[in-house]
């Protein structure tokens, strides 16, 4: 947007959105310890369940999108990025 390249613009808007992921997936996994700490039987099996699901999300979010992206943009140059 903004008359940006494609490039630039997901540069962008990774760089913006970084924090916002990084604090949601934080906070679910403080929330999975504390239910691992106080929680008893299944409840344990669900904090450790909800760990791995968030940790695979946040890597997938972050890192696996935009190498997606960079692989695609390296293969043919992206003249246009509908939204």
């Amino acid at each position: 947007r903004a008359g940006k390249p494609p490039r630039s613009a997901v540069d962008s808007g990774y760089h913006k959105a970084f924090w916002t992921i990084f604090d949601s997936h934080v906070t679910t996994l403080i929330t999975a310890m504390v239910l691992f700490q106080f929680g008893t039987g299944p409840i344990k099996g669900f904090a450790v369940t909800l760990s791995l699901g968030v940790i695979i999300n946040l890597f997938t979010a972050l890192i696996g999108t935009k190498s997606v992206f960079d692989l695609i943009n390296s293969r043919r140059e992206v003249k246009k990025l509908s939204i």
